[in-house]
Formats: C-alpha cells, structure tokens, sequence
C-alpha cells in the first residue's frame, strides 16, 4: 500500500482549515485515512502550522511520500531537517 502524507480540507466555504494526515494514495482527498499528524490553517496570520513530529518522522520513516505542499509545510516545522538527521545517523 502506498502512502501519502496529504492535506484534508475542513472547514466552511470560503473559510478552508486543513488537517495533515497520512492516507492509502487511493482514496479521495477527503476521504478515509490511516493517521491525523497535524493542522494547518491558513486563514490566521500568520499561518497556522501544528505537526506532531514524532508522528510525521515515522511515517516518513516508513516509506510514506509527502505531497509538494506538505513536504513545505514539513520544511517550515523543522520535521524535514530532523528526518534527514536522523537518516544520517543511523
């Protein structure tokens, strides 16, 4: 099963709220999911970003690929940097 790290839309219209989750690369954008990491909303200024890092470093660990916006809302938590790290000590 391939997975992705992907953003969920929430909220009303015109008002989105975002939550980071982890789902099968098949279902749908706002379907079934396997894990919720975080929230991101971008309507507070500035953005609000909030990604359990523990959570995310596994997935990622575990072979799970990030969307583009994903993957820079990871660069700008320091989840990235930290993924890296530890793929390089061990």
């Amino acid at each position: 099963m391939a997975t992705r790290i992907r953003l969920k839309r929430m909220g009303m219209k015109k008002k989105p709220f975002y939550r980071v989750v982890v789902a099968d690369s098949r279902s749908p954008r706002d379907g079934r999911f396997i894990e919720e990491i975080g929230y991101y909303n971008p309507i507070k200024e500035p953005a609000e970003i909030s990604i359990d890092e523990e959570k995310a470093i596994k997935w990622l660990q575990n072979g799970a690929q990030p969307s583009d916006t994903v993957r820079a809302l990871l660069t700008k938590a320091g989840v990235i940097q930290k993924w890296t790290e530890s793929k390089a000590q061990g």
